[in-house]
């Protein structure tokens, strides 16, 4: 059986890959002239790109087209796109080895153990799937290296780079207020009541209070779908008028303002178009857009950092005194103040504010976890010292809104990433050093 192995998304090193079947791109210096048996195509700073490898792409290119139905271009035009291609990659992975990049062994078979699953194989049977394919395992398997390297290196040059400010973060908050979103799904029917193109204000008029009826007993508790299967002029009407489940951007334009401001079992006032008037109920909500309620915490902690005279035991020791001056009525926000080494909450009496879920390390989450409110932990280490905290209380909080602007935010960053990147590899190829030889 031949497995097909499509571009997918890779999930290794926090980051999303593309991986790409295709050949990988041979990184050679200058000073391997002596093992080397290819033609140079060009010279870049200190490497080269190798005729092999141009040919290969292109042919790689060149059938990729072919399987899409595109017109082919000029043979000259895509050798000199295909070898610009290469060029600038070139550049990257010499500018990533400069930054000391390096994509371990752990975590491209993490990314190859992903290929393999989106693909519904074990990890252990890629080789002989890749064969079936005509593609040499060594290689694929460099190739996604080199792609893992080069997002490592756009994460690091460009996408950590790129400012969103409050105020456009705010605008485009404001402007998604106006439209279902396109993260979420959305259940809905639909009832229309048509009017003729050249209808007669009598028509008119008549339709209108149709509509209303419709509405009204609607809202009154009768079924929707009953309501439809009655009255409505759409292609829906003997399903009921159920459009079924649509992602936002799938709502017909015209719906889409009413279903905006709906909640789940609500049904919009008649909207006039030139088709007539149209009646929408919102059956159900799913995805990333509903309500997320998460578990705060409200804490205070002193931390006390072991030094070459104070070793690990002596700190350890005089958080136990601390503890017990507390215990004994002195108080812990001016013990806080004056004794611990965290600048970030010594100046609030160790105040850390409500928090949610995964703030602090895995250790401080712990002794917080174990603890009843207003109960002092015994001292404990993390890699920042040691500590002891104080749970002040515990809160169910509505973080619907926090993770909507976090969407939001990573939105508005991806759509400046594209024309921040291309800016970023011209700035790149411009200051390189290029010799095309053929």
């Amino acid at each position: 059986m031949t497995h097909r192995l499509p571009a997918v998304r890779l999930v290794a090193a926090a980051l999303l890959v593309l991986a790409t079947i295709a050949p990988a791109v041979a990184q050679r210096s200058l000073s391997d002239r002596g093992v080397m048996l290819d033609r140079v195509a060009a010279v870049v700073n200190d490497g080269v790109v190798l005729a092999t490898e141009l040919e290969e792409q292109i042919l790689l290119v060149s059938e990729r087209l072919k399987a899409q139905g595109l017109e082919m271009p000029p043979a000259t035009v895509l050798r000199q796109q295909v070898l610009e291609r290469l060029i600038v990659q070139e550049i990257q992975m010499q500018r990533a080895q400069r930054a000391g990049i390096r994509i371990s062994d752990e975590a491209l078979n993490q990314a190859l153990a992903d290929v393999a699953q989106r693909n519904g194989l074990d990890l252990g049977k890629l080789p002989a799937a890749l064969a079936q394919q005509g593609i040499d395992y060594g290689m694929y398997r460099e190739n996604i290296r080199r792609e893992m390297t080069l997002q490592v290196l756009q994460q690091r040059d460009v996408i950590q780079r790129i400012n969103v400010s409050p105020r456009e973060l705010d605008q485009f908050l404001e402007k998604q207020k106006s439209r279902p979103s396109e993260l979420n799904e959305y259940n809905i029917s639909h009832i229309l009541i048509a009017v003729p193109q050249d209808a007669s204000p009598t028509q008119l008029d008549d339709a209108a209070k149709r509509a209303q009826d419709v509405f009204e007993r609607a809202k009154a508790g009768e079924d929707f779908a009953r309501l439809a299967v009655a009255y409505s002029n759409s292609q829906t009407a003997l399903e009921g008028g159920a459009l079924g489940w649509r992602r936002g951007p799938e709502i017909p334009t015209v719906l889409a303002d009413l279903v905006v401001g709906l909640k789940p079992g609500e049904i919009s006032q008649p909207l006039r178009t030139p088709s007539g008037y149209h009646l929408v109920r919102l059956n159900e909500i799913r995805g990333a857009d509903q309500q997320v309620v998460i578990e705060q915490t409200h804490a205070r902690h002193i931390l006390l950092k072991p030094t070459e005279i104070q070793d690990d035991a002596t700190v350890r020791q005089r958080l136990i005194d601390v503890r017990g001056r507390i215990d004994r009525g002195e108080d812990f926000a001016v013990l806080a103040k004056t004794l611990s080494e965290d600048p970030g909450s010594a100046a609030e009496g160790g105040d850390l504010g409500w928090t949610a879920p995964g703030t602090f390390v895995p250790e401080f989450d712990a002794a917080l976890g174990k603890l009843a409110v207003n109960e002092i932990s015994e001292p404990f280490r993390t890699q920042f010292g040691w500590h002891i905290v104080q749970l002040l209380g515990r809160r169910q909080f509505d973080n619907t809104d926090e993770l909507r602007r976090q969407r939001a935010f990573l939105q508005l960053r991806e759509s400046k990433a594209d024309e921040e990147t291309e800016l970023w590899l011209r700035r790149l190829r411009d200051e390189a050093y290029v010799d095309i030889k053929s």
